[in-house]
């Protein structure tokens, strides 16, 4: 394949790069299993490659054929590769991030070492658009307004030094009424767009089960799954443990959710003014055990709930609860900060890889396409930076002598918490930009030099 490729060694050394990761990880062979082929012209692993270089050209798709370097094929070759609907794009992040982390990341970890599951969601943009299938009006918690794109929610995976996407969801809206525009009804019904389309419409709290429920085939290695407050409810804690998985996530105080304490039913306002605090200064306010359960007929599970004191907030306090009792308050906060990883991969993914940016496709397919080929595009990142910072990556020999890269730290896990949350009690995600900044730029600052002579030119989202 004829890819923009210069005289250049940053530029050999960073195809080389490219070109290896596809060998390594077999995406050819991964893109066949989840349905990718063509009746004639060219390959998919071609059109894929392409794309997927884009974003270290410097040029959109227009300017790059312009160009005259790439004569292979049209920008409709391109588009047709984006907007089918029987490409298995989810299989396709299952498959490879499923394969990365059994194969690379957890042979390089302690068994004792505690992978967790990561579900958050963020908003896909498509302000400038009014013909874009499924589009619908959602709110965005930062600017705190309703605008039109969809809410990108995704589950990834971390063993607390590493991130990798698993799978996402673009939601519309449940209700009819806020979408925009209306479904492609032409699409046949058996193919994977559509079955896309129909997830696309439900509540985000049912999305995320279905997803939980599609990792299990893969046995990717889990023991938590970690979320904010939004998806903190009883009924899907309990769903949650009918898959096996602990949960460990941020509660909201709302009024009408209630812990069974001493045999009184208190929503998490009155639980924490009927429980002793410690004294002083201390970062952990208290922590109690309490029954819940997801409808009055249903069998009661316990939960233990940590209240921390929120440091930029005289006299607030914030919750967390894990479905595993017998874990220690600190550890419960050491593991929730691992989450932080989420937020990272949206910044990263917004700010330097294009996502929602790179083509304006209005059909549902397209914008899952280029989705899943931006998180394609992380993955290599996030494998770069491993193997840059972790010298067991190198052999046999170093494997051996060195340590495992350390976990999140207790010290760094309360600042991460408390930045981060800092307005859930008031239901606002608030994000401090700086710190967001700071830790991207560290992140960059980890990838090789030729990676970074590619993502110059790329400048970070306002």
């Amino acid at each position: 394949m004829n890819t923009i490729i210069s005289n250049d060694t940053t530029d050999k050394q960073f195809n080389f790069t490219i070109n290896r990761f596809f060998k390594d990880n077999k995406i050819g062979h991964i893109l066949r299993q989840c349905n990718f082929s063509k009746e004639k012209g060219f390959s998919c692993i071609k059109i894929f490659q392409y794309i997927f270089m884009l974003v270290f050209t410097g040029k959109n798709l227009f300017r790059n054929l312009e160009s005259g370097k790439n004569n292979q094929f049209s920008k409709d070759t391109v588009y047709r590769f984006l907007n089918s609907p029987n490409f298995n794009w989810r299989k396709f992040l299952f498959l490879l991030s499923s394969s990365i982390i059994k194969n690379i990341i957890v042979p390089l970890t302690s068994k004792d070492r505690v992978n967790v599951l990561v579900v958050d969601d963020s908003l896909y943009s498509r302000c400038r658009s009014k013909s874009v299938e499924l589009l619908a009006r959602v709110h965005d918690h930062v600017e705190h307004k309703y605008v039109k794109g969809f809410r990108l929610l995704t589950l990834g995976w971390s063993d607390g030094n590493t991130f990798l996407p698993l799978a996402f969801t673009l939601l519309s809206s449940e209700k009819e009424k806020n979408r925009l525009c209306p479904e492609n009804h032409n699409i046949d019904k058996r193919t994977n767009g559509s079955k896309l389309r129909k997830e696309a419409v439900l509540k985000s709290p049912e999305v995320m089960i279905s997803l939980l429920k599609q990792v299990s085939k893969y046995a990717i290695p889990a023991s938590y799954v970690l979320f904010d407050s939004w998806f903190t409810y009883p009924k899907t804690l309990i769903q949650i443990l009918e898959l096996k998985l602990n949960t460990i996530a941020m509660v909201k105080a709302m009024p009408r959710v209630y812990y069974n304490y001493n045999g009184k039913l208190l929503n998490l306002k009155n639980l924490y003014a009927n429980l002793r605090k410690k004294r002083g200064k201390a970062k952990i306010l208290s922590s109690v055990i309490v029954g819940i359960g997801s409808d009055k007929n249903s069998n009661e599970v316990k939960a233990k709930i940590v209240f921390v004191r929120d440091r930029n907030r005289s006299r607030k306090w914030l919750a967390l609860i894990s479905t595993n009792i017998s874990l220690d308050d600190n550890e419960i906060i050491r593991i929730y900060g691992k989450r932080w990883d989420i937020e990272v991969f949206f910044k990263m993914n917004k700010s330097f890889l294009k996502l929602a940016k790179e083509f304006q496709g209005r059909s549902y397919d397209s914008m899952v396409s280029h989705t899943s080929i931006v998180f394609t595009r992380y993955i290599m990142l996030t494998l770069e930076s491993r193997k840059n910072n972790d010298v067991r990556t190198i052999g046999g020999f170093f494997y051996q002598c060195c340590d495992e890269l350390q976990d999140i730290q207790f010290c760094e896990v309360m600042n991460i918490i408390i930045d981060i949350l800092k307005s859930v009690l008031t239901e606002k995600l608030l994000l401090s930009k700086n710190v967001i900044d700071s830790i991207i730029d560290s992140f960059i600052a980890a990838l090789p030099c030729y990676i970074k002579e590619k993502l110059v030119f790329l400048s970070c989202e306002s």
